[in-house]
């Protein structure tokens, strides 16, 4: 080969490849907002730290998914695949630390479930076999979030909440940690769970189990069990057997019938903890670049909403860029203008949602009898006015 038809070749593939859309990230909702984008058509860049896309040895984690989450995985036709690692959540128990107490219902609701229990490595799994085959979507290494061999009119940061590239776009990250951190662990249940997910409100911590068909289909749970770090990271070091004694014992304090319902709890495997905060960038878009899920917005655990945000930011961007694709063809992808209708879309419901959870976790920390009176108080008043209870789970259902 001739020496200029080789420098023509080199600076061929010296090029940087060329996309619609790169999708940074390696997490649930890096995943699903790339399959999204690929069933438009758009070219997409998946980018992640070289193995992060691996299917992980152990994973605890449950996710709690609603209606509008189940609709988005339909459409990427992961949901038929996932179902079989999954649970329905037919009834929600809630009790205070007085005798307070609320009890969600499908029926009720007019629902089939509540909520689907999933596995989060099925979930991660499934959704980087569809990747594979994806016919617009090219898998591409990051190193310290670059991606220098890429260019594309939209990065969409989906690294989560210790994004690096977040930064050096310029968005601030207001977090205000709660100095709790979060207990996460797979349990066998002495007794089937029929569908049923408890939350105890105890102060200072907030204990919640979420039924499950892993390790024994029918009569295993998700725990998780918000908790100051000091108490975290005293019991992450008790012997296994003391683990489930002291999860007994705060069970059996709060709710004696409940702790007989759910029947003895046995660990399967270590559990884990991770620090808790509540958060949010601003702003979340800019000139060809956009925020979403952890890495624009970080909730508390204990309305379950996190994952629901993030696939909700998934639906909406996805929805804005195929319908400016359609009405206005002469806008990139990472036109400024559509990258603003997203970001109005999914402001108001993350931060309602943020100031719910917020405020719930602040209610039940203090322990003034006064307001501990009131508070139970108010559980059982709005356990009482059924539609009020309707708004509040359909408010949860589509978020």
């Amino acid at each position: 080969m001739g020496a200029d038809k080789r420098g023509a070749l080199e600076s061929l593939t010296m090029k940087p490849a060329l996309f619609d859309v790169c999708v940074s990230g390696s997490g649930a909702v890096a995943r699903a907002l790339a399959l999204a984008l690929s069933v438009q058509g758009w070219r997409v860049a998946l980018a992640s730290e070289p193995g992060s896309l691996a299917p992980r040895e152990h994973d605890i984690r449950t996710y709690a998914l609603n209606a509008r989450s189940i609709k988005v995985l339909e459409r990427l036709r992961i949901w038929p695949s996932l179902k079989q690692f999954a649970t329905p959540v037919h009834e929600m128990r809630v009790k205070g630390d007085r005798g307070g107490e609320l009890h969600f219902s499908a029926w009720q609701q007019c629902v089939s479930e509540l909520a689907w229990i999933v596995d989060a490595g099925a979930l991660e799994r499934l959704l980087g076999d569809a990747i594979r085959y994806a016919p617009h979507v090219t898998q591409v290494d990051a190193v310290d979030g670059q991606t220098p061999g890429v260019k594309a009119a939209l990065l969409a940061v989906c690294e989560g909440k210790h994004s690096s590239t977040r930064e050096t776009l310029g968005a601030s990250f207001d977090r205000q940690p709660y100095g709790h951190w979060g207990v996460a662990a797979r349990l066998r249940a002495g007794r089937p769970h029929a569908g049923v997910a408890r939350q105890w409100f105890r102060s200072p911590d907030v204990l919640a189990l979420l039924p499950f068909q892993d390790p024994a289909p029918g009569a295993s749970y998700g725990l998780v069990w918000s908790m100051p770090q000091a108490s975290a990271q005293q019991w992450l070091a008790e012997p296994a057997e003391v683990f489930e004694a002291g999860l007994m014992k705060a069970i059996a304090d709060s709710d004696p019938a409940g702790a007989a319902q759910v029947g003895e709890l046995r660990l399967h495997g270590a559990p884990a903890a991770w620090p808790l905060a509540v958060a949010q960038a601003s702003p979340w878009s800019g000139p060809g670049w956009v925020l979403l899920g952890d890495a624009a917005h970080q909730v508390h655990p204990l309305a379950g909403q996190g994952l629901n945000l993030g696939l909700a930011d998934v639906d909406v961007l996805s929805s804005v860029l195929r319908d400016a694709r359609e009405r206005e063809p002469w806008r990139s992808a990472g036109d400024e203008r559509l990258l603003r209708r997203y970001e109005r879309a999914r402001w108001l419901p993350t931060r309602a949602m943020a100031g719910l959870t917020d405020g719930l976790l602040h209610l039940f920390e203090t322990d003034q009898g006064l307001v501990r009176e009131l508070r139970n108080t108010g559980m059982g008043l709005l356990n009482q006015w059924r539609p009020v209870k309707r708004w509040l789970v359909g408010q949860a259902l589509d978020r």
